[in-house]
């Protein structure tokens, strides 16, 4: 068992073979005479890939003959002629035997190794097939993604060219009316001049949008960042002339909580980003109410500022897409409201740059807020600038 069979074994069969022979009594099947490798050996009725008998010994009593007849005298036998020969060797017959070798897989029968290996292939193929089928699921997406990308852009380009030309015709006709001395008292041309003015500042915002919105595209949102005193930057911006908040028409509550600290930012950038949420606080909701709420207070190791208004809100389904690139909403583009769809993108951009984020409230029929936070500037900073003042 120990040397003999093994050595039998990796003689005839061989030592690198992934299979497991198994040597049991024929006529006992339970019975385990030798079992290669450390596996468990196999149960008596389970199917070898081979078998063969061993220890076929055919047994001959002396004196017999080779017409059948037995002869004393030992095993020797005359044939026909009288002349005395051995007896023929029996044929060979692998089914006989005592022992009877077994030889197996050792991953198991060759059918189950066949059918292992179609279950992977067909696994492998349907993984295949899946993978073909996302990837056409996202090109179909991505190639819708795109059209109305480019769908998007069409409709700034056009809104651009809008913004642009009504301005300039204001202008131009005003101009015109100034050259022709239409205006012959001193208060129409006055009136002529602040015209020009309010128009030219509109162009200039809607360039500076733009430019601002490629610089913030090209990863440049924000320039040279130093201390700075939000409670100005506020107040810079809601002074703003284009925003029409210091004419009377809108009312706005400010509650900027006392000794804010001071945050690490692009004082322009920064301003224009405040100045966009109020622009679109005065555009979008000041329809039924002419009331704005803009507050300010110390959250944790940042600033927070929040810009409100009681107007129509933001419908649900849009609030997702606010932020960005060319997005406009339903009721923007029905009651035809100016703009370029890149503010709450630029914003972003610029909050982000800072370190801060935006998020956006807003509830149908009861208004909107958006919520910033920036960053506060380090301490020893707020120490150096507050010497600084004193």
């Amino acid at each position: 068992r120990s040397t003999l069979l093994p050595a039998l074994l990796a003689r005839h069969v061989g030592t690198g073979m992934p299979i497991q022979a198994q040597v049991r009594d024929r006529f006992d099947p339970a019975v385990t005479i030798f079992a290669s490798g450390s596996q468990t050996p196999p149960a008596p009725d389970s199917k070898a890939e081979a078998s063969v008998g061993l220890l076929d010994v055919n047994r001959f009593e002396p004196g017999r003959r080779g017409d059948g007849r037995f002869q004393k005298g030992g095993g020797r036998f005359q044939k026909g002629g009288g002349q005395r020969g051995e007896f023929p060797p029996p044929p060979v017959d692998f089914n006989r035997g005592r022992w009877q070798l077994d030889v197996r897989y050792a991953d198991g029968t060759l059918d189950s190794i066949v059918a292992r290996i179609r279950w992977r292939n067909l696994g492998i193929s349907a993984a295949i097939l899946a993978l073909m089928m996302l990837t056409a699921v996202l090109l179909v997406r991505f190639s819708r993604q795109q059209q109305q990308l480019a769908e998007l852009q069409m409709n700034f380009v056009a809104g651009v060219s809008h913004e642009l030309r009504t301005p300039l015709t204001v202008i131009r006709t005003a101009a015109y009316n100034l050259r022709g001395r239409v205006a012959a008292n001193p208060a129409q041309v006055e009136r002529y001049g602040t015209l020009i003015q309010d128009e030219s500042e509109k162009l200039t915002a809607l360039v500076e949008q733009v430019l601002r919105f490629s610089s913030a595209r090209a990863g440049h949102a924000v320039g040279e960042r130093a201390p700075v005193a939000l409670e100005g930057v506020i107040d810079d911006a809601l002074h703003s002339r284009r925003l029409g908040v210091t004419g009377g028409r809108i009312v706005v509550e400010k509650n900027l909580e006392a000794g804010l600290p001071l945050v690490m930012a692009d004082e322009l950038a920064l301003k224009h980003a405040i100045q966009n949420l109020l622009d679109n606080a005065v555009k979008y909701g000041t329809e039924n109410s002419d009331w704005i709420g803009v507050s300010a207070r110390r959250v944790d190791d940042a600033v927070e500022v929040r810009i409100a208004d009681r107007g129509p809100g933001i419908p649900p389904e849009e609030q997702g897409n606010i932020f960005n690139a060319f997005f406009r909403g339903r009721r923007a583009q029905q009651d035809q409201i100016h703009g370029t769809g890149l503010g709450l993108n630029l914003v972003k951009k610029i909050v982000e740059a800072h370190g801060g984020n935006i998020r956006v409230e807003s509830k149908p029929g009861r208004g909107t807020e958006f919520i910033l936070r920036i960053p506060a500037a380090p301490a020893e900073l707020q120490d150096e600038f507050a010497h600084t003042s004193g």
